[in-house]
């Protein structure tokens, strides 16, 4: 019975979207604007992406070759604990995933010397706390290379200060849920085990290359797991994405609907335009549009990062509003489809809804202080 009623709503809300669409847009347009809307994102704006990832990836894995990650790391250090509750050593953790994406955190986490320094409490709240910097590189390179410098950066503290909140909130709800938690030992975690390579003997290894091999190595290792990151992106951006301009964008500018890409109903700008109060209010959001940035950057970032281009087009959005989505992009990126892998992974699936719980609260406050970080900015 409880298939069968799953089923049945999951028909109903399938034929009552496409019916909508159909109804307002013409069944032959709806389709016609569908197809190109994704053909067109593969094509400008996903390969545009993995470009990016592509060489990110390789620049991190070079900074980890050569101890920059390392470095950073040590730096780093001195914050986690009075900023984030957490041991030093999770720094490492900040650095790999904005290097790279929020599963790297996992990689780590499975380690038992990685997990050794957390109490398990700590050592659940590493879910929010990678994802929070997960691909913060590619969204900042993506928006500089969008033309916008200031908007980018500020809205990476915003992300930081989001994190924070995000990773003290689950702290003290996993407390107040396992009290015990507090004193138990992460390394009685399921799942562990030591998979790194000892240091001594890694530097070992690597010091009988030559600086040539290492370089050369690092270059295309980084950047093959940059191809694998454009890869995993692509279902986001061609469905989530579609779906949400589909409902965000409007027909051409006689009015009428042609089939284009890029055409739409304009219904969650509709929406937002009954609240806009609110969203200018906490996020400095001056057209109805911005909000389709955060709701398609809680399944996927590499998807909102895909609307960027076409706001940037038709002018609906300012230096404000970059920040805003920087910040709001790196924080969330794309919890609702990791938090439960993730936690899984851990071994706390039953932990999640509190996780995204925490997360939804750090990523509004991640725009909010971005935002008014950007007001005193303009005001400089």
């Amino acid at each position: 019975m409880k298939k069968s009623l799953s089923g049945i709503i999951c028909l109903v809300i399938i034929i009552g979207l496409f019916t909508y669409l159909g109804h307002s847009m013409g069944a032959a347009n709806m389709l016609n604007t569908v197809m190109k809307t994704a053909h067109d994102l593969l094509l400008n704006t996903v390969f545009y992406l993995m470009a990016i990832c592509v060489l990110t990836g390789a620049i991190g894995k070079l900074f980890v070759e050569f101890g920059v990650v390392d470095l950073l790391e040590r730096l780093l250090r001195p914050l986690m604990r009075p900023l984030f509750n957490l041991p030093g050593v999770a720094s490492l953790g900040a650095v790999m995933t904005f290097l790279s994406d929020n599963p790297a955190i996992i990689t780590l986490s499975r380690d038992k010397r990685f997990s050794s320094y957390f109490k398990k409490f700590q050592f659940i709240s590493l879910t929010n706390f990678g994802t929070a910097f997960g691909m913060g590189l590619i969204v900042i390179i993506f928006m500089i290379g969008n033309g916008y410098l200031a908007g980018p950066l500020i809205g990476f503290f915003g992300a930081f200060c989001g994190c924070v909140v995000s990773t003290r909130l689950m702290q003290r709800f996993v407390l107040k849920a396992y009290p015990k938690y507090a004193e138990e030992n992460a390394n009685d975690s399921p799942g562990g085990q030591d998979t790194l390579v000892p240091e001594k003997e890694r530097n070992e290894e690597e010091e009988k290359k030559s600086l040539f091999l290492r370089i050369l190595n690092a270059l295309l290792d980084g950047g093959r797991s940059g191809v694998d990151i454009g890869l995993a992106i692509i279902p986001g951006v061609l469905i989530i994405s579609t779906l949400v301009m589909v409902l965000t964008f409007g027909p051409d500018a006689s009015g009428n609907y042609t089939g284009a890409a890029y055409q739409g109903t304009e219904l969650l700008p509709w929406l937002a335009s009954k609240i806009d109060f609110i969203f200018n209010w906490l996020f400095g959001f001056t057209d109805p549009h911005q909000i389709a940035f955060p709701i398609t950057a809680l399944g996927a970032v590499g998807a909102a990062l895909s609307l960027v281009p076409n706001f940037i087009a038709q002018g609906w959005i300012d230096g404000n509003a970059i920040a805003v989505f920087t910040a709001i992009g790196m924080c969330w990126s794309g919890y609702l489809s990791t938090h439960t892998a993730m936690l899984d992974s851990l071994g706390y699936r039953e932990l999640t809804s509190k996780a995204i719980l925490s997360h939804t609260i750090g990523g509004i406050c991640a725009a909010i202080v971005a935002h008014w970080g950007y007001m005193l900015y303009s005001l400089i």
